[in-house]
C-alpha cells in the first residue's frame, strides 16, 4: 500500500474527492478531503435514488462551495467522468446549448451547471487518481462517501 502524499504546496488547497453509490441508481453519497497547509476538513453527504456520476460531481461541487475566496486549487479525482466533463468536454457543451455532440441533452446539465459556476472562481489544476489503489487520500474520500450512505439511510 502506498501513501501518495500530495506534495502541500502553502498556497493551494488540495481536495480529494469520491462519490458512491449502493444500487446504480440507489441512494449515493459524497466525500471529501480538504487540505491546506497543515489543516484539514472531511466533509460528506447524501441523497437518496441519485447515480454514481451524480455524486461525483456533487463531491466536487460541495467542496468548492466551502471555499470563499478566489484560491489556488488542485483536485484529485478517480472519476474520469469528472476529470473529462470539466476539462474537455463542458466547453463544447455550452457552446451546443448544452446539447452534446449527437444533439442530445447532457446528462446532469444542472450538476455540470453548478459545477461550471463554482470552477469559474478559482484556479483549478485537475489531476485523476486510480481509484481503489492504495492512495491515502482517495480512500479517506471513499469512505466518507460510502459511510454517508448508510449513515443517512
Amino acid at each position: 500500500m502506498t501513501n501518495n502524499s500530495p506534495q502541500l504546496d502553502s498556497q493551494k488547497i488540495i481536495i480529494y474527492t469520491d462519490g458512491a453509490c449502493s444500487g446504480n441508481p440507489g441512494d449515493g453519497g459524497w466525500g471529501a478531503i480538504l487540505m491546506f497547509k497543515e489543516h484539514q476538513k472531511q466533509i460528506s453527504g447524501s441523497q437518496k435514488d441519485t447515480t454514481n456520476n451524480q455524486m461525483e460531481i456533487t463531491a466536487v461541487i460541495e467542496s468548492l462551495k466551502i471555499i470563499k475566496k478566489s484560491s489556488e486549487i488542485i483536485i484529485y479525482t478517480d472519476s474520469k467522468y469528472v476529470m473529462e466533463g470539466i476539462t474537455k468536454w463542458i466547453n463544447g457543451w455550452k457552446n451546443n446549448g448544452w446539447k452534446t455532440a449527437d444533439k442530445k441533452p447532457v446528462k446532469n446539465c444542472e450538476l455540470w451547471q453548478k459545477l461550471d459556476n463554482e470552477v469559474n472562481k478559482h484556479n483549478i489544476e485537475w489531476r485523476w487518481v486510480k481509484g481503489h489503489s492504495g492512495n491515502k487520500y482517495n480512500d479517506i474520500a471513499d469512505n466518507l462517501a460510502r459511510e454517508a450512505i448508510f449513515k443517512n439511510f
